[in-house]
């Protein structure tokens, strides 16, 4: 029967194993990744998605989608209703009504 510090000693030589394994395959990981970059022209950028997908610019405006006829008030359809549009609707008005 083998002694606890002979097991430890075969645990930490397979711990060590492990963690070069993990570093190898890692590292062929990358250089597969690169060639595949290189092979294609990518960037990591291109790899984020940042380059097929443009962000919206910020505070540009929405156009309005609905219109109370009285005041002349608007609301782009985003967030919440305005207070003058629940009431309308409360009070038996449809949305199609305000559409502009």
């Amino acid at each position: 029967m083998e002694s606890i510090q002979e097991l430890l000693a075969q645990k930490a030589a397979l711990e060590k194993k492990i963690a070069e394994a993990q570093r190898t395959a890692k590292a062929d990981a990358i250089a597969k990744v690169k060639a595949l970059m290189a092979e294609y022209g990518l960037t990591a950028a291109d790899l984020a998605g940042k380059a097929t997908a443009p962000k919206a610019e910020p505070g540009k405006k929405v156009a309005a989608k609905y219109r109370d006829p009285a005041t002349g008030q608007t609301w782009t359809g985003r967030g919440l209703k305005p207070k003058w549009l629940q009431a309308a609707l409360v009070g038996g008005k449809s949305l199609d009504d305000f559409a502009i």
